[in-house]
């Protein structure tokens, strides 16, 4: 039991979630089956990861945000147009004696009647009074069929008023879209690095689970050896309890731990199985499809990493971690937002051009005219809608300022909040530095005592494989007993399982040493 024990307690469990868990007893249909590297699987998570997509997005967004500042500085245009309805229009010169003009109006046409009159050589036709001039023009509109509007009726309103006009806005300085501009580039930039930097956090988790689940499958398969030589040696126990070479006792106890192997090799099995399935949840693939991993856990000299000093691969950390330089982003922008405050000091010149269209469409648009050479005789006509008389144009140009001269210091004290934003993104920054020097130092500590464990396990392994060959040897010619092979067998899955850890502890370490100094992640484009 103690051998069992010894195998279930080096066994790396993996977390899973409980609806991992619910739906391994959940009945599934048969699903397709795939193979994938580790290689593979990163790629399948960069594209799957939701963090990596909304990422993506991110920056999507940034774009759209420098657009959007650049079209501050583009020129603005603008249209727009109206129709008003006057129901009941006042009378500009209600109040005053200007009403008196427009009688006097009457009174040239009168006038000019009477000085035709006395200079045409005619003796029939001679000078009126106003009032006969009035009543001969009202009888001649009534013979033309003209009907004239009220007097009550106000003479100065219009009855439909139209207008359509475009303008057209040019920024010729502004110091603060100039600056919205670069802010927004640096949001890009920010995002960009942020993407980066989730790219390397998911390709560590996604090495990290792979490697778990390798790890799981390698020592269920120490597992099903083991349990394959206790077969063997149950077998040659039996046979020699048989011949009377052993007793019952040392039988029945090799068979009762045969098939205690064998339900801790179900257990371990399982394990095995659930780390993948668990791997796949991370790769976003259903975790009703059979995954089975390409790849063993092992070390090669291709994978050992050169060991540097600390302040070597601090050096290439600074130039690669994405997260470090989205800090030294972040501080840049903070400054730009310090100069769009400071814009705030300086005027804003435009340029400006607007043109109009502007209708003033009366309902009535009778026109009367006298019949040459025919006295108080008229004519009439109506006026088309559109006539050029009703409509005209406008057009303007010029230059405009805003300039804010005095707003209670709202803005100097807005520059004071904005350095010290500065100053304390710069404290962060420092203390990220640091906290980057004292992961390094770290990782490098542990790639150093994982590359010992490596050497010293793998001559542990062959050493406990030199052992068990001679016990079983022994046990076959007759001169050892089952329990120095079962001890032997011990020794040799404990020093296999400490020489996969080591393993695996080097691996994670690399994968985290990666992560350290900032090893960008290659995406393979479709």
């Amino acid at each position: 039991m103690a051998y069992a024990r010894l195998i279930l307690t080096t066994l790396l469990i993996v977390p899973f979630t409980s609806v991992l868990l619910k739906a391994q007893n959940t009945p599934a249909p048969v699903a397709d089956e795939i193979t994938i590297t580790l290689d593979e699987a990163i790629q399948i998570a960069l594209v799957n990861n939701y963090m990596l997509r909304k990422g993506a997005l991110d920056i999507d967004m940034a774009n759209a945000q420098i657009r959007e500042a650049w079209g501050t500085v583009y020129p603005q245009i603008g249209a727009g147009g109206s129709y008003q309805r006057n129901i009941k229009s006042p009378n500009p010169f209600a109040g005053s004696d200007a009403g008196g003009i427009f009688q006097v109006f009457g009174a040239l046409e009168w006038l000019g009647y009477n000085e035709r009159a006395r200079t045409d050589g005619n003796p029939a036709t001679n000078p009126i009074t106003f009032d006969e001039f009035l009543d001969r023009q009202e009888q001649g509109y009534q013979d033309a069929g003209i009907s004239l509007p009220s007097m009550d009726d106000n003479p100065f309103a219009v009855d439909n008023q139209f207008q359509f006009g475009i303008s057209v806005t040019q920024a010729l300085y502004n110091g603060a879209a100039f600056a919205a501009i670069r802010g927004a580039e640096q949001v890009r930039s920010i995002s960009n690095d942020q993407l980066e930097a989730d790219r390397q956090t998911v390709t560590e988790l996604i090495k990290s689970s792979f490697y778990t689940a390798l790890l799981a499958k390698e020592q269920a398969e120490v597992m099903r050896k083991s349990v394959e030589r206790l077969r063997k040696t149950v077998a040659d126990t039996r046979a020699s309890a048989e011949a009377g070479f052993l007793s019952r006792q040392e039988r029945l106890g090799v068979e009762v731990e045969l098939v205690n192997f064998e339900t801790n090799l179900l257990q371990v099995e399982n394990q095995a199985e659930l780390a993948v399935k668990n791997l796949s949840l991370q790769l976003g693939i259903p975790v009703r499809t059979k995954l089975s991993l390409r790849g063993t856990l092992e070390v090669t000299e291709e994978m050992m990493v050169p060991l540097l000093s600390t302040e070597e691969v601090y050096t290439i950390a600074m130039q690669q971690r994405p997260d470090v330089r989205q800090l030294e982003g972040f501080v840049n922008l903070l400054n730009i937002n310090r100069r769009l405050t400071r814009a705030r000091y300086l005027p804003v010149v435009n340029a400006f051009a607007n043109a109009a269209y502007i209708g003033q469409v009366p309902d009535n648009r009778l026109s009367i005219r006298p019949v040459e050479g025919q006295d108080f005789t008229y004519t009439s006509s109506t006026r088309g809608f559109f006539d050029d008389s009703y409509w005209n144009s406008s057009l303007a140009v010029g230059i405009q300022l805003n300039w804010s001269i005095f707003n209670g210091f709202q803005t100097r004290s807005r520059v004071q909040q904005n350095t010290i934003d500065i100053r304390k993104a710069e404290v962060d920054e420092e203390m990220l530095k640091n906290a980057v020097y004292l992961e390094i130092d770290q990782a490098i500590r542990q790639l150093e005592n994982a590359h010992k464990r490596i050497l010293s396990q793998e001559r542990n392994k062959e050493q406990a494989q030199l052992n068990y060959d001679y016990a079983l040897t022994r046990l076959r010619e007759g001169v050892g007993t089952p329990l120095e092979e079962r001890q032997a067998s011990t020794l040799l899955d404990q020093s296999r399982l400490n020489y996969l850890s080591a393993v695996y502890d080097y691996l994670i370490a690399v994968n985290k040493y990666e992560k350290a100094i900032g090893v960008p992640v290659h995406v393979l484009q479709n």
